[in-house]
Order: structure tokens, then sequence, then C-alpha cells
């Protein structure tokens, strides 16, 4: 994790942005892998940089890197880009794959077994956005890096629509 070189130098170290980028090759361990990464980009970015990051931040982010990129993997031939940035208070998972069909969260029905994970997303999130891109799609979602007590419920809803 490097502080994203587009800032200026003189810029104060706290309002750089921090930035982690990784192609995962879409096998069955991509997923593990990029919960790891996302779990050491965010004991980086207390450790290095001071950053305040609660332990639920640590745990929703990790759920919210394995459902997207779970459903990249899942929906879409090739590999998967994630990008990991801070900004301001929040943590930014932004998920690439290149199947340009933009995911829709099903009905409620408590029978139904699985297919839960966009669900999940946009109840944890503080913002949720779904984009088509020339190739693929990207899903962005933000978490707040701490628990503030306006965060201990769901999530405040979409940025973008989603179909």
């Amino acid at each position: 994790m490097e502080p994203d070189s587009s800032e200026d130098d003189d810029a104060a170290p706290q309002a750089r942005a921090l930035r982690s980028t990784v192609a995962l090759d879409g096998d069955g361990s991509c997923i593990a892998e990029a919960r790891r990464l996302a779990a050491t980009f965010l004991a980086r970015a207390q450790v290095e940089y001071g950053l305040p990051v609660s332990a639920r931040a640590m745990d929703l982010t990790q759920l919210v890197v394995s459902e997207l990129v779970t459903n990249a993997r899942k929906y879409a031939p090739g590999p998967v880009l994630m990008d990991l940035r801070i900004v301001d208070a929040l943590v930014e998972v932004e998920v690439w794959d290149s199947d340009p069909v933009l995911p829709v969260a099903r009905a409620a029905d408590a029978q139904r077994v699985g297919q839960h994970g966009l669900e999940i997303v946009r109840a944890v999130a503080r913002g949720f956005e779904a984009q088509r891109e020339p190739v693929g799609k990207r899903i962005t979602a933000r978490i707040p890096l701490t628990d503030a007590p306006d965060d201990a419920g769901t999530g405040t809803g979409d940025s973008a629509p989603q179909a």
C-alpha cells in the first residue's frame, strides 16, 4: 500500500489517499487472498499511517470483499481487479470484472438459500455503486473506518441505479 502518487508532495500525509490495487486470477483461492489483502491493507493503514480502523470496519471490509469477489468469480470469466482506497474516513472497495451485466438485488424471500451477497453488501456499506465500463463492470462499496453512532445500523443506500 502506497500513498496515491497523484497528490502533491507537500500535501499533509493524512490528506493523501492510500491505495492498493491487485489483479486476482479468478481461481478458487482468490476469495481468501482478497480477504487477506484487505485485512493487510487496513492493518498497514493503522500501523504505518496512524489511521483509526475499528474491528467492525475490518470485519465488514473483509465481508464486502468476499461477497464482491465471489460474485465476480461466479458470474464473469477471467481475472478480477480489486482496488482498495482510503478516502477521508472511508475505505472504498472497488471490484472490476469482465461481465457487463449489473447486479440486481433480489426480492426478499425467507425460503431462498444463498444469493444474498448484494443484499448484505448494500446493508453494511455507507455507499454502493454499480457501473458499466467499456469492458465489464465496476462495483464500489464504501465502509466507514470507525464506529460512529450513525454507522451502527444498516447502510445509507445507493449512489447509483442498479439496472
